[in-house]
C-alpha cells in the first residue's frame, strides 16, 4: 500500500470559553522531522504530544500548531496597584524632573508589576486535546492514503511505460547485431590477408560483449518486483528507492550496450520515466 508523505489535518473544538485547533501537516523528508507550536497552557504536555504524534507519522517534514483562543469576555490580567506605586515612588527619588507617566512606563516593566491569571491544566481539557489532536491525525492519514492512491497510478503508469518500452528492444535485436558484423565484413574486406578463424572469435566476442540479454531479464524483473512491494507491502517507500536505483542500473547498461539508434531512443525515453518514479518515490512513505 502507498502512503504519501505529503499529508494535512485539521480540528477543532470548545473548551469552557476557549476555541482549540489543532493543525498536523507534513511533506517528504528521509526521517521525522517535526516543529511543533503550542500554548503556553499546554507546555507541560509536550513531550505526549510528540510522542503521539511520532507514533502515527512516523516519518516526514512534520509541522504541528495547536491554537487557543478565547472566546469569552475575561479579564485575566491584574495590575498590583501598590506594588506599582512603590516602584514610581523609588524611580522618584533617584531623580524627581520627569513626568508621572514615564515612571509610570518603567514601573509597569517591573517584576510582578503585572500578572496574568493562569489555572491549572483540567483532565477534561487535556482529554478533549487529545482526542482532537487524534481526530487530526486520522484526516492527515486519509489525506496520506488519498495522495498515495495517486501516486500509485502515477508509479505503475510509469513503471508500465518501461516495460512497453523494454519489449520494444527484441525487434531490434537481430538487425542490430546484422550490421555490427557487416560493418566488420566491410572493413575487413579493405584488407589482403584476414585469418577468417580468428575474425570469427573476434566476431563471437564482440556479440557477447554487446549482447543485453542479462541486461533485459534483470530490468524487467526489478520493474515487476517495484509493482509487487508497491501493491503489497505498507511503509515501502526506501525499499521502492533501493528498486528504482536497481532499475538505473539496468537501463544505463542496456544504453551503453545498445549499440543502435532506436534501441538508444528507447533508453531514453525509459530514463525519462524512470527519472518521474524516482521523483515521486521520494515522496512515499
Amino acid at each position: 500500500m502507498v502512503l504519501s508523505m505529503t499529508g494535512f489535518g485539521r480540528s477543532e473544538g470548545v473548551f469552557e470559553g476557549k476555541k482549540i485547533t489543532v493543525e498536523v501537516k507534513s511533506l517528504n523528508s528521509k526521517s521525522f522531522d517535526l516543529n511543533i507550536k503550542i500554548p503556553l497552557r499546554y507546555k507541560e504536555k509536550e513531550f505526549e504530544i510528540r510522542k503521539m504524534l511520532n507514533d502515527k507519522i512516523l516519518r516526514g517534514k512534520v509541522d504541528c500548531f495547536i491554537n487557543l483562543e478565547t472566546l469569552t469576555d475575561s479579564n485575566d490580567v491584574s495590575i498590583n496597584h501598590d506594588l506599582v506605586k512603590s516602584y514610581i515612588s523609588e524611580l522618584k527619588k533617584i531623580t524627581s524632573d520627569g513626568p508621572d507617566f514615564e515612571y509610570l512606563k518603567m514601573a509597569i516593566r517591573f517584576p510582578e508589576a503585572v500578572s496574568t491569571k493562569r489555572d491549572e491544566l483540567h483532565e477534561s481539557e487535556w482529554l478533549l486535546l487529545t482526542g482532537l489532536l487524534n481526530d487530526a491525525l486520522e484526516k492527515f492519514d486519509n489525506f496520506r492514503k488519498t495522495e498515495g492512491e495517486i501516486l500509485k497510478d502515477d508509479l505503475a503508469k510509469s513503471i508500465g511505460n518501461i516495460q512497453n518500452y523494454l519489449s520494444q528492444v527484441d525487434p531490434f535485436e537481430h538487425e542490430r547485431m546484422v550490421g555490427v558484423k557487416e560493418r566488420y565484413r566491410k572493413t575487413l574486406s579493405e584488407f589482403d590477408h584476414i585469418d577468417e578463424t580468428r575474425f570469427y572469435q573476434e566476431m563471437a566476442y564482440f556479440t557477447e560483449k554487446l549482447d543485453v540479454s542479462e541486461e533485459k531479464v534483470r530490468l524487467s524483473q526489478h520493474l515487476k518486483y517495484y509493482d509487487e512491494v508497491m501493491k503489497t507491502e505498507d511503509f515501502n517507500g526506501k525499499k521502492l528507492g533501493f528498486i528504482a536505483q536497481e532499475i538505473g542500473r539496468e537501463i544505463n547498461t542496456l544504453g551503453s550496450k545498445a549499440n543502435h539508434a532506436q534501441i538508444q531512443k528507447l533508453v531514453v525515453m525509459m530514463k525519462d520515466d524512470l527519472e518521474k518514479i524516482k521523483e515521486q518515490t521520494l515522496n512515499v512513505l
